[in-house]
């Protein structure tokens, strides 16, 4: 999609972006040398092989292969179609794109685009019919749950009213089509054929994703009937493990403490956000996912987890524990009682006693601990073996040795055993540990083995424009032994003629594939060679490269002779032998 956006406001855009400063916006980044590096955020690993160049305006990850420039990165990590990264960083850098509405951009706009649009009529459509005269029993049902009028507003609650097809005449007159309110998740089709609302006779709460777009909506019934909730099915641009509800209102302020509470549901954020608690999220009723967890990354470390009191709440926390420690999170509980959850305290008891409950959250370990002893008989060996055994599959996530250390001894202490024989335990464990703890959805991208020689060369031409004409006075692309190497060397070619940048970031806006992108990165991140062996490094590459382009053509010009000496073709085979003869003289 990239050449339906020109190509000079594509390098407008790179020239006056700092990638240092946006992926640093995304996860913590760590100068090293004249580069940048940090955990990947695209793979599980605890060694650092994220480097990012702010010389060069990429990034490359050498464990999976990851590479880039700012608008893939954006891609990748945002799940983005390229017209949005695009579109997002023009704004960053006070670039003016063409408008969407124009035929060649409207037919490339992203299924993506038009859900973020359906979404928000369908916001403005909700929050209207909340406003409306005959919605009174609706509005004073929030106001008695003690949500005011601004909060109403900030959070753009709405209404979805009694009829059947009310969204679908409303979005029917923006002339949007069924079958993309369909993918929205806004409507449901009968048996007996045609549509139907999803969301009838509910408060309705839309979900934001970072960037403050609608991805989605959870609707709550106003009396005690069941279900008491009914949320948007997972649809293009909202999957529920991926997003954090609130975390568009409260980045700021998670960044700026430095610590997240998270809670389970809608109305658990609301009301403490409403009362001023603002570095507060929730994972909308579920267990905390690895991506919801990076998401937090890239605001803070500390996190205070404050899921109901009820069972469910138990369970989603512990659940949560070894992953959030694991991704290095520093993790604390504020425990409630079994029959409270954030939003009942707020209302029943006030902000301060919730307050008062996180400030007196305890640690990972005195949670965990306190719960196992509820389960196990701590007073006989076996239970005392269960307990350890499940302490010890957490402490084993803590990569920093001197905490494992730290929780060892504590667990020997309040348990009454020997180190020694919980060392032995927790050995017996990390050798039943391997690398499955890879992703599995992420696969390894090594390139499979390109000829050293044609990427140093490429290293050489990406680094000295100069040396582009140079090379291809000696060198055609197709002397290049490798596909991928040919086709950027081509790229590069075609660019110098035009008088265009050879820089790497914008480079990459001409490959659709990963394997080009992956190889411009790691030629850059190749060690420096001395500038004055600069010049007999790359006359060696070029001599090397005749070579290997000689002795292909030999090998080629052989196969062909036996070939035509099989077939018996006198006047082919004359011809193909004089061909090999002269290659010999040339390579002489």
């Amino acid at each position: 999609m990239a050449h339906l956006i020109p190509e000079n406001l594509l390098e407008d855009i790179l020239g006056r972006l700092d990638i240092v400063e946006v992926i640093s916006g995304y996860i913590q980044l760590k100068k090293a040398g004249r580069n940048f590096k940090a955990n990947c955020p695209f793979h599980h690993e605890k060694t650092a092989s994220f480097m990012v160049s702010a010389e060069r305006q990429i990034y490359h990850c050498f464990g999976c292969g990851e590479s880039g420039n700012a608008f893939k990165f954006l891609m990748r990590h945002e799940r983005m179609e390229f017209p949005e990264a695009v579109e997002i960083l023009a704004k960053k850098t006070g670039v003016h794109l063409p408008q969407w509405d124009q035929p060649e951009v409207a037919r490339a706009a992203s299924l993506s685009s038009q859900l973020y649009k359906i979404n928000q009529l369908a916001l403005s459509f909700y929050e209207n019919n909340l406003q409306s005269l005959n919605s009174t029993a609706a509005s004073d049902y929030l106001l008695n749950r003690g949500i005011r009028l601004e909060t109403i507003k900030e959070f753009h609650l709405g209404l979805a009213g009694s009829a059947w097809d009310g969204l679908i005449n409303f979005l029917r007159s923006k002339n949007i089509p069924l079958s993309l309110m369909e993918t929205a998740g806004l409507v449901l089709a009968k048996e007996s054929g045609g549509y139907y609302d999803r969301f009838r006779n509910r408060i309705i709460i839309p979900v934001f994703n970072i960037h403050g777009q609608v991805i989605g909506f959870g609707a709550r019934v106003t009396d005690n009937s069941l279900p008491k909730y009914i949320n948007s099915p997972e649809t293009p641009v909202y999957v529920k493990g991926r997003n954090l509800f609130g975390l568009n209102l409260a980045k700021d302020s998670i960044r700026d403490l430095d610590c997240v509470v998270i809670v389970e549901g809608y109305l658990d954020f609301i009301m403490p956000y409403q009362e001023g608690w603002k570095n507060i999220v929730a994972s909308q009723g579920t267990a905390l996912t690895l991506e919801q967890i990076k998401l937090l990354k890239r605001y803070t470390h500390n996190v205070v987890m404050v899921y109901d009191g009820d069972t469910a709440g138990e369970l989603a926390t512990m659940r949560s524990l070894d992953l959030l420690i694991e991704e290095g999170m520093h993790v604390k509980i504020a425990p409630l009682p079994k029959d409270k959850d954030p939003d009942v305290i707020v209302r029943q008891e006030g902000i301060k006693s919730l307050k008062i409950k996180i400030e007196n959250a305890l640690s990972f370990f005195d949670y965990k601990l306190g719960i196992l002893k509820g389960r196990y008989n701590v007073g006989e060996a076996h239970g005392k073996s269960q307990i350890a055994s499940e302490m010890l599959l957490t402490i084993n996530r803590f990569d920093n040795a001197i905490l494992r250390g730290e929780y060892i001894k504590k667990l020997s202490e309040d348990l009454k055993i020997s180190e020694h024989y919980i060392l032995e335990e927790l050995n017996k464990l990390k050798t039943k540990v391997t690398d499955s703890k890879l992703s599995p959805s992420i696969v390894q991208k090594k390139l499979s083995e390109i000829n050293p020689v044609e990427k140093l060369l490429i290293k050489f031409m990406i680094e000295e424009k100069e040396l582009i004409g140079k090379i291809m006075q000696e060198l055609l692309p197709s002397d290049f032994q490798d596909a991928r190497t040919a086709k950027i060397v081509q790229v590069m070619h075609d660019l110098v003629l035009k008088g265009k940048n050879i820089e790497p970031n914008i480079l990459m806006n001409y490959f659709n594939e990963d394997d080009a992108n992956q190889l411009v990165c790691e030629t850059m991140f190749m060690p420096a060679i001395l500038e004055d062996e600069r010049e007999k490094a790359v006359n060696d590459c070029i001599a090397r490269i005749k070579v290997q382009r000689l002795k292909s053509k030999r090998e080629y010009l052989h196969v062909q002779i036996k070939s035509a000496q099989n077939m018996g073709d006198e006047q082919r085979l004359n011809s193909l032998v004089q061909e090999f003869h002269n290659l010999i003289k040339k390579g002489d």
